[in-house]
């Protein structure tokens, strides 16, 4: 995934290392280009875009990424030739081994960073989770009480996972309007393997898969990553457009539908029941499975009720999928998911499963089927919480940001935010220097549609957020004040 060329791809990739590197804003730019040098994203022979663009992009000086390049060619890494630009040195390759095969960063990358590479000063609000709830500690002594004695006696690998958990989960379907057998129930490692297992099953090289836009960041990489070409269509108030959903479906033919029905992410829009019912009589005509992620499960106590899963509304004839988790209501950390699927297909994504780890963790497990009758209310209890940050969010934009745009969202735990006349992804450079991390539209849309949106979550404290907004609010000052050109006050 080659995508040094583009100023804006490569500034995504290493303006988080500009906070985390020492020394002059020059030398850190060096060092994060050096790091990637010789890796997918900057290949031996690879052009690194012109000093002007990504100077533009990275929202600093012209004069500090040409510092920067002459660094680089100082240590053999680059080279520059009249009418060719600056290109990565074949001796770049030189120390590398053969097996150091770096994984290629997607777009996903902006919110797994600072999962990957923990706290630091910077607020990191890439990603919407709230710690885990407080009566999770009790529930798992008593676990151990109890229960695991008998469990250390069973061999401890069951991939469709553990019968209990999955009665249990069939009980909650049920519940919420889709009645569910346990055979349909196949448990996963949280909602993202769910997503995996299905991508692994359905798609093929060069196949289409067919998304809502915008969407989730990690899809994109999921699907390119089994070779999948990426459809998006847009959505309304109601959800996915279904007049141009069935104009992509007769074009491409796709192999699947990925939706987010119950609290899109990241806009927050509830489909439905109407829409719902439309969505999946229209993946039935054309013969396209649909996936839907219901894991975004917080909603505004206030606002309309919740429609059951799509998959209640499919004809008989539908390959309809259903992925949900406890991730969003327990805590992030309790990484147990499930998919719904008809049974013939639930056999199949267990043989998946079986092969990519023989079975969820057993104690998460009887752990997530003691809380599953609670789901409901622990979700709702959670979403309490969340409508009263939302409102503190929006106070604290409305004040200090009044300029910025966004439509209150039903569920989930994000503001969707237009920014009037500027490119988000140069805007997110400028906040992580004021120690804010921000996810660029560019990252749920790579059509460029959204180049103007951020997601900002405000699953956080009062404290954080109120001190994430000033921090927020002196960048914008930043930029609008200089712009993104050679002006742009200097980091040393």
């Amino acid at each position: 995934m080659d995508r040094s060329g583009d100023p804006a791809a490569l500034a995504s990739l290493i303006g988080h290392q500009l906070t985390e590197h020492s020394g002059g804003l020059y030398r850190r730019l060096a060092d994060a280009i050096g790091a990637l040098i010789g890796s997918a994203e900057l290949p031996v022979g690879a052009r690194l875009p012109a000093e002007r663009p990504l100077a533009e992009a990275l929202a600093i000086s012209r004069s500090t990424v040409v510092a920067a390049y002459d660094e680089l060619r100082a240590r053999g890494l680059v080279e520059s030739r009249r009418g060719s630009g600056t290109t990565v040195a074949p001796a770049a390759s030189k120390g590398r081994s053969r097996a150091d095969k770096r994984m290629p960063t997607g777009y996903g990358e902006s919110l797994f960073h600072r999962i990957a590479h923990g706290p630091s000063e910077v607020i990191a609000m890439t990603y919407a989770v709230d710690p885990g709830i407080p009566e999770l500690a009790a529930e798992v002594e008593d676990l151990a009480r109890t229960e695991l004695p008998l469990l250390l006696q069973g061999v401890g690998y069951h991939p469709r996972g553990l019968q209990v958990l999955r009665e249990r989960i069939a009980d909650h379907f049920a519940e919420s309007g889709l009645p569910t057998t346990p055979d349909e129930i196949v448990v996963t490692s949280g909602a993202h393997q769910a997503i995996a297992l299905v991508t692994q099953m359905y798609l093929r090289t060069g196949a289409a898969v067919v998304i809502e836009q915008p969407s989730w960041p990690g899809c994109f990489d999921l699907f390119g990553a089994a070779g999948g070409r990426v459809v998006g269509v847009p959505l309304d108030d109601a959800g996915v457009r279904p007049d141009l959903l069935a104009a992509a479906f007769r074009e491409h033919q796709p192999a699947m539908l990925f939706v987010m029905p119950t609290f899109h992410n990241p806009t927050g829009r509830l489909m439905s029941s109407a829409r719902r019912r439309q969505v999946a009589e229209l993946a039935a005509r054309h013969g396209v499975v649909v996936v839907e992620d219901n894991a975004y499960s917080a909603w505004d106590p206030a606002g309309p009720d919740v429609p059951a899963p799509l998959a209640a509304y499919a004809p008989k004839d539908a390959e309809v999928l259903t992925i949900g988790s406890v991730s969003k209501a327990v805590w992030g950390g309790l990484r147990i998911g499930w998919i719904r699927a008809p049974r013939p297909l639930a056999e199949r994504l267990a043989r998946h499963k079986a092969l990519a780890d023989l079975g969820s963790p057993v104690i998460e497990q009887a752990l997530t089927a003691r809380l599953l009758p609670r789901l409901t209310e622990l979700t709702a209890a959670r979403a309490t919480m969340a409508t009263v940050r939302k409102q503190l969010m929006g106070q604290l934009l409305t004040k200090r940001l009044p300029e910025w745009v966004w439509e209150e969202p039903v569920g989930g735990s994000a503001l969707w935010i237009r920014l009037p006349d500027t490119d988000a992804r140069i805007f997110t450079q400028v906040a992580l220097r004021h120690g804010v991390e921000v996810v660029a539209g560019r990252a749920m849309d790579p059509t460029g549609e959204h180049d103007d949106h951020l997601r900002v979550p405000f699953s956080y404290s009062a404290e954080v957020m109120s001190e994430a907004v000033d921090r927020l609010a002196s960048a914008w000052r930043e930029l609008r004040r200089h712009g993104p050109a050679d002006v742009v006050p200097e980091i040393v």
